[in-house]
């Protein structure tokens, strides 16, 4: 059995496909929202809410779907494990479809907005960018959203020190390494980077 590093080892290597399938209904009760800030800046300066077309890309069982909906965006969720799709609440701006970020199977130049809440890690980043260039209209948009962890707070520092051990320091745990190639990617130019804080 291989070791594995978290330091060089990409996550889109390790079975994100189907790492989930058994953990779907415990996404729905313990899956953490996203601030109602983080959905206003992404969507602010793209138009009418109810003309845009969101293309939310591993999409889980739709936290952030149903949060861009109830905005009156029309969603795409694409999502490749069939039981987190099945886990998904209904709404009736939100289509589930099968996908994943290097292919998902949508025309090109189709979507205002790609979302991607706590998955862009698991995404093959080099397959991905094109993809999401194919398929978002000129002068769309791409917002990379991850809930991090406040490691000023005690009782936060503490659980992430027990995650890593649990989990013998997975790679996970380094996910924002995976955003570096969005920063270096002529693909995607004016990037900005924003910080909100939640309260629980």
């Amino acid at each position: 059995m291989s070791q594995i590093n978290p330091e060089t080892t990409p996550l889109h290597t390790l079975n994100p496909l189907n790492r989930f399938s058994d953990r779907a209904e415990d996404y729905v009760k313990y899956r953490p929202s996203y601030p109602a800030d983080a959905i206003d800046i992404i969507l602010e300066g793209l138009g009418e809410n109810s003309q845009l077309v969101a293309a939310y890309i591993g999409a889980g069982t739709g936290i952030a779907s149903r949060l861009l909906a109830e905005q009156g965006v029309n969603v795409i969720a694409i999502e490749p494990n069939a039981a987190m799709r099945e886990a998904a609440k209904p709404h009736p701006l939100i289509e589930f479809r099968d996908g994943t970020a290097e292919f998902t199977q949508l025309p090109d130049n189709s979507v205002d907005l790609i979302t991607c809440f706590q998955a862009f890690h698991w995404f093959n980043p080099e397959a991905t960018l094109l993809e999401f260039h194919r398929i978002l209209k000129p002068s769309a948009r791409l917002a990379v959203v991850w809930n991090n962890r406040d490691q000023e707070d005690a009782l936060t520092t503490e659980y992430s020190r027990i995650v890593r051990e649990a989990s013998n320091n997975h790679p996970a745990e380094s996910r924002m390494q995976s955003v570096e190639p969005l920063l270096v990617t002529p693909d995607f130019i004016n990037i900005h980077e924003y910080n909100l804080t939640q309260k629980c």
